[in-house]
């Protein structure tokens, strides 16, 4: 999931990652810097209700959490460092658009320069669950 907001709230953490589990499920661990939208008492009351615990990172600790500020860093460099954006729809409508490449069709040398869920996965599971739907 890719969200931007001008500002975030803890309020607005909890929306976005009740919209990312109801879509995946609840994580065993959340891990997150030390913001004070992470920290707030109301999320981590939210997050102990729905099951998942917190897995703070060390402050100045980033490799932490290598997966994230890789794709981080890859968002700036190829995606936020070359546009400008008149509208924060326009910014959200783009960043969809960049994140399914970035996770459909762009090439991870991790990965044997192979994308993380290639198109053609996603259309055969998408096409599954509408089977699915039908019967």
């Amino acid at each position: 999931m890719v969200r931007f907001e001008r500002r975030w709230s803890s309020a607005k953490v909890i929306g976005a990652l009740a919209d990312a589990m109801v879509a995946k499920g609840v994580p065993e661990h959340l891990r997150s810097d030390h913001g004070p939208e992470f920290i707030a008492h109301g999320l981590r009351k939210w997050l102990a209700d729905t099951g998942a615990k917190t897995a703070y990172i060390e402050p100045g600790s980033p490799w932490e959490n290598g997966y994230c500020e890789s794709f981080n860093s890859k968002m700036g460099d190829e995606f936020l460092n070359g546009e400008i954006f008149y509208s924060m729809k326009e910014l959200r409508v783009l960043a969809e658009r960049w994140r399914k490449h970035y996770n459909t069709i762009r090439p991870h040398s991790s990965l044997g320069y192979r994308p993380p869920a290639p198109e053609v996965w996603l259309a055969s599971t998408a096409g599954q669950a509408e089977i699915a739907a039908l019967h």
